[in-house]
């Protein structure tokens, strides 16, 4: 994963919002372990305890899970997963909202110039 940083986060939120993204994804598939902190730290170069943080968010969230000395592991919970996609998806669309509403775009041409792309796909 390509990790770049914006000033406008913590760091370890950043981190855990890429994390989630691959677990939610698929690229980290359910039961499958997560990297250790350390191979993470050293990828996103951070420090491992920012990499703690974001697992822990991760934890808190119920998409990951510790095993022991094992390390963690993605949830098995489909029904989670699905119901943290939806999630996903729907704060994604929310922010697309607010982003036009606040240039003046209304939701009428947000569907048309949606519906002029896929003709485009």
């Amino acid at each position: 994963m390509d990790w770049k940083w914006n000033g406008t986060e913590p760091v370890f939120f950043q981190l855990a919002r890429g994390l989630r993204t691959e677990i939610l994804r698929g690229t980290y598939a359910p039961g499958t372990q997560i990297p250790t902190v350390r191979q993470l730290a050293a990828e996103a170069t951070v420090n491992p305890n920012t990499v703690q943080r974001a697992l822990s968010l991760l934890e808190e969230e119920g998409l990951v899970h510790s095993n022991g000395t094992q390390g963690r592991f993605v949830t098995e919970d489909e029904e989670m997963l699905q119901a943290a996609r939806i999630a996903e998806r729907r704060q994604v669309l929310r922010q697309l909202l607010e982003g036009a509403k606040a240039l003046g775009i209304s939701r009428e041409e947000i569907l048309e110039f949606l519906r002029e792309e896929q003709v485009h796909e």
